[in-house]
């Protein structure tokens, strides 16, 4: 039984490029509440945050880059290079993101939350969760997917070997999640342990097909080369629907896309379809991350970019961050948005902004990591309190 009332509490681990993160991905498309505990270590450490002072005191400024932020490149190299050096390293955070993990977990909405760590069994926290869900793949999956992040053989099989055995987590876990084949066969795993815990539970689990939103729409004037839209219906991106979400990028993009690489991508972010009058005519890609939402893919068939399919997309991706208990929200428009588009975001709350104009060090920090170029930030604040307060 869990420390955690009404709650039933996954701790997620397994040792590096096992595919964590992929999993807790797709317990996030289920319905789970997601927390990664290793991003709240990094906001932790950013310029104001509570563990930002300690860290640099205890490591020096020279993990620091030009604009004063925690370089993690550095801070990993030595981490990795001395296991006592990320043992101070997890004693300075540990404690912070452990307070707001508990913040995060009661504010929940969900009954099933999932928190991946790769330091789990480390810590008193092991004995706090319900369940020990392990991820595990091949040694040799395992540095061919290091490789893949920029590492050389030499410097993936050093950071495999200063982690605690993988063994040692399998020895403690309630269940084992093999990732040693594609994100589709993952799913289908993911899915039946899903399936099977809801059971346990009691809960009802939702079609997959369920709209998000339904919204009727008042018959407006006819103009000339735009859809008479009389409704509106939002879906959820599913495997189940990954065919049309592929079709759908290909035809609005410009850009190839298939389900192989959509099943990729719903390892690190999250997808909404709209309909219009039956029709598939919007699609938006998004990722809520260390509780900031980023959306960078927000196509919409030019004869449907009307308010009402703007507004349901919108208001589908606010939901579900609001549910995922983020505290801002960016969209990454294309420069030669409409004039009428951007009207609508207006309306909903949105304006433009430069990352200059960003306060926040780990929000700003997020933007410069994934703004795609050749795109303009339109920016919301979500939630006015924040979790990791500055000091």
């Amino acid at each position: 039984m869990g420390r955690w009332p009404n709650k039933y509490v996954i701790g997620l681990t397994g040792n590096l490029a096992m595919g964590k993160s992929l999993v807790r991905r797709m317990l996030e498309h289920l319905g789970a509440y997601t927390i990664d505990a290793g991003g709240l270590a990094y906001q932790a450490m950013a310029p104001g945050a509570p563990a930002y002072r300690p860290v640099v005191e205890t490591f020096g400024t020279w993990i620091l880059d030009g604009e004063k932020r925690v370089d993690r490149a550095k801070l990993a190299a030595v981490a990795f290079s001395h296991p006592e050096a990320l043992q101070r390293q997890q004693a300075l955070t540990q404690p912070i993101v452990g307070r707001a993990i508990d913040t995060l977990i009661g504010r929940a909405g969900q009954n099933v939350v999932v928190v991946e760590a790769v330091d789990l069994l480390e810590g008193a926290f092991a004995s706090a969760v319900d369940a020990i869900w392990v991820v595990d793949c091949t040694p040799d999956n395992q540095v061919e997917r290091l490789i893949k992040t920029g590492l050389s053989e030499w410097e993936a099989r050093k950071r495999i070997e200063l982690q605690n055995p993988q063994q040692a987590k399998l020895d403690r876990a309630s269940l084992v999640i093999d990732n040693n084949g594609s994100p589709e066969q993952a799913w289908v795993v993911v899915q039946a342990e899903w399936t099977k815990l809801l059971d346990m539970l009691g809960h009802k689990m939702a079609e997959a097909e369920e709209p998000v939103a339904t919204i009727a729409v008042e018959a407006q004037p006819a103009v000339t080369g735009m859809m008479e839209i009389t409704q509106v219906v939002i879906k959820r991106g599913t495997p189940h629907n990954a065919d049309i979400i592929a079709t759908l990028k290909t035809q609005l993009s410009g850009k190839a896309a298939d389900r192989m690489g959509i099943m990729y991508a719903f390892g690190q972010k999250s997808y909404l379809l709209a309909e219009a009058n039956t029709q598939n005519v919007g699609l938006v890609g998004f990722q809520v991350e260390n509780l900031i939402t980023r959306v960078d893919e927000f196509l919409i068939r030019p004869d449907a970019a009307q308010a009402p399919v703007i507004t349901g997309l919108i208001e589908a991706v606010e939901a579900a961050s609001k549910e995922l208990q983020s505290e801002v929200g960016y969209f990454f428009l294309p420069p030669t948005t409409s004039e009428a588009v951007l009207a609508v975001f207006s309306e909903q709350g949105y304006a433009r902004q430069v990352v200059e104009e960003i306060k926040v060090p780990a929000w700003r920090e997020a933007i410069r990591e994934s703004q795609p170029e050749g795109t303009v930030i339109y920016a919301k604040k979500l939630r006015a309190e924040r979790v990791l307060k500055p000091l």
